[in-house]
């Protein structure tokens, strides 16, 4: 799958628990404006609505001159033993579910959407560490050899 556009924010401020890729119901502008990366879905969520999945908060550009809702709600599309037990596991371990990236298959547009656990500021601090004596060590050992 080629990644059209990712939320590079969401690796850093969530743990991971759980991948799923969904297909998305576009209008044609939309589409369009998605492979010119004029999307914005920093803050963007996935919400249940009457045992269907859906995508909140995500802001589409318009494209060239379209008009439309750009920051209307959108059905992720998905199997229904999928949606059930995303909706299990949402309930059962108060998880959220966030889209990590769009990416587009066979001339079709999906996301990348996981159930997430939200990071605590210390553990954001020790990731911050962690990285910093790697970037040091790996200078180090540069200079030394």
């Amino acid at each position: 799958m080629k990644i059209l556009i990712e939320n590079k924010k969401a690796y850093f401020n969530y743990e991971i628990i759980e991948k799923f890729t969904a297909g998305i119901a576009l209008l044609g502008w939309e589409v369009k404006s998605i492979q010119a990366k004029n999307i914005s879905f920093v803050n963007a969520f996935c919400y249940f609505k009457d045992s269907e999945l859906f995508l909140g908060n995500a802001k589409i550009s318009g494209y060239k001159g379209s008009r439309g809702q750009t920051d209307r709600s959108r059905k992720l599309l998905l199997h229904k033993h999928e949606l059930k037990k995303i909706f299990k596991e949402k309930l059962t371990k108060k998880l959220t579910i966030i889209p990590l990236f769009f990416g587009q298959k066979n001339r079709k547009i999906k996301v990348e959407i996981a159930l997430v656990k939200g990071k605590t500021k210390i553990d954001k601090r020790n990731l911050i560490k962690e990285r910093q004596l790697k970037k040091e060590a790996s200078k180090f050992l540069k200079n030394y050899y």
